[in-house]
């Protein structure tokens, strides 16, 4: 599939108020109300980058992953026929709520819900932060990152690269404690048809909140320093303290959603020219700071 990037996240919440507070005054995002009576947060020139609907559980439900035109989104359509993959057309209302001319959904061997979609409805209405955020690094990129769950790894990862043509970016594999006999997990990051280091990422790990982390990216580093204070005076629990990855050679810092994942929120991270990139297995998370140990506390 010609995925060109990370169009949107759909959260579900029993709480949409929660989310209104804290995209406006933690995220620094714009918040509108949709049609069906959930939230929509801006991040830049398109009617939002995370849809918020009603529901009778808190956390994520969806990935939708733009392709470039109706000859692509028929092409994805043909694939997954031809693969004796099971997918749904949108109807009209999902199609509208979302905001595109056309949308697909399915479910991963990881029962992970992936949304494919073209032609994004925008009235172009300018990005203006209720704290002060310029904006965010979107664009040609797509709105960041998300990191899924996927504890049926192998066949996930198959499925991601085969039928969607998410590419390898680097590979980083974990341990919990300092025991040798715990068994590693593995992390694969993975990159669509941009020059993002890593539009997706799979964790061989279920998770009850059903995403790892999102990421989103802001053009200077104050930006997110200033976010660190608003975390601070709106009492949000961190995550992950701020350090700078290794992979990706992003500054951030992790936080609690009101959907139970984290977000990423941070800055710097490196633009790749794949015809001269090589995969590799990194041996470290980041190259300092970023202590999960936080999150546990």
């Amino acid at each position: 599939m010609d995925i060109r990037g990370l169009g949107y996240i759909v959260v579900e919440s029993t709480n949409t108020a929660a989310w209104r507070s804290y995209g406006e005054q933690v995220l620094g995002m714009m918040v509108d109300d949709a049609p069906d009576g959930g939230l929509y947060l801006k991040m830049d020139e398109r009617a939002f980058r995370f849809a918020v609907i009603n529901g009778e559980r808190d956390g994520y439900f969806a990935t939708g992953w733009e392709v470039p035109d109706v000859e692509a989104f028929a092409a994805a359509q043909q694939l997954l026929a031809e693969r004796d993959l099971k997918f749904h057309l949108a109807d009209s209302a999902t199609c509208s709520a979302r905001r595109v001319q056309q949308m697909l959904w399915f479910i991963d061997p990881s029962n992970n819900r992936h949304e494919i979609f073209w032609g994004m409805k925008s009235d172009f209405k300018r990005f203006v932060s209720p704290v002060g955020v310029p904006n965010f690094v979107t664009g040609d990129m797509g709105l960041g990152h998300v990191v899924l769950p996927a504890p049926n790894f192998d066949t996930t990862y198959q499925f991601l690269s085969e039928v969607l043509g998410f590419k390898l970016s680097d590979i980083y594999r974990v341990r919990f404690t300092p025991d040798p006999a715990e068994p590693e997990k593995r992390i694969y990051f993975l990159h669509c048809n941009n020059n993002r280091h890593h539009s997706l990422g799979i964790f061989e790990l279920p998770m009850a909140s059903g995403c790892v982390h999102a990421m989103v990216e802001v053009p200077a580093m104050d930006e997110v320093g200033r976010a660190l204070d608003r975390v601070k005076q709106h009492g949000v629990k961190m995550s992950a303290t701020l350090g700078r990855h290794c992979n990706d050679l992003m500054t951030s810092f992790y936080m609690k959603t009101p959907g139970g994942f984290d977000i990423e929120y941070g800055f710097g991270g490196l633009v790749v020219d794949w015809e001269k990139h090589s995969v590799y297995e990194a041996t470290a998370v980041s190259l300092w700071g970023h202590d999960f140990s936080i999150g546990y506390q």
